[in-house]
């Protein structure tokens, strides 16, 4: 989950995650290259594509975005 000053928190799911925090810093995605830099502070595995997309779905609601706010302050 990338977060950056002055921004709200992302979700997101990734099977590389290393290699997508890095193209989002270096501006590759249309969408998040103005927000950038991001700074990973949470992470999740899970073993199959449907418990990882339920659990991003929960990150992006209300209750999943309190959480994380709550995480990062």
């Amino acid at each position: 989950m990338p977060k950056r000053r002055g921004a709200t928190p992302k979700a997101g799911k990734a099977e590389r995650l290393e290699e997508r925090l890095s193209r989002h810093n270096m501006g590759y995605n249309r969408s998040t290259q103005f927000f950038a830099p991001f700074k990973l502070v949470l992470t999740e595995q899970y073993s199959t594509y449907q418990e990882a997309r339920g659990r991003e779905k929960f990150f992006k609601s209300g209750a999943g975005r309190k959480i994380l706010n709550g995480l990062l302050h």
